[in-house]
């Protein structure tokens, strides 16, 4: 498992999917509306193959996406 952490500036509906290689989404860690501020999320890749991943954050006007590598 590991830790996703970010910032939001203003209060907003806050989504974040994870994706495989292939773009097919594999779990959605948030879909709910978040108060500004620090927040950390959990992701827990356990029943997961080894490879590579992204997440995409989507809050408010933002968006962005990220690479991980899930090794076991």
């Amino acid at each position: 498992s590991t830790n996703i952490s970010f910032v939001l500036a203003k209060n907003s509906h806050t989504l974040i999917k994870v994706y495989n290689i292939l773009g097919q989404e594999v779990s959605t860690l948030v879909d709910e509306n978040l108060n500004t501020g620090q927040h950390t999320i959990q992701f827990n890749g356990s029943n997961l193959e080894s490879g590579v991943y992204f997440y995409n954050i989507t809050a408010g006007d933002y968006q962005a996406s990220k690479k991980m590598m899930l090794l076991k």
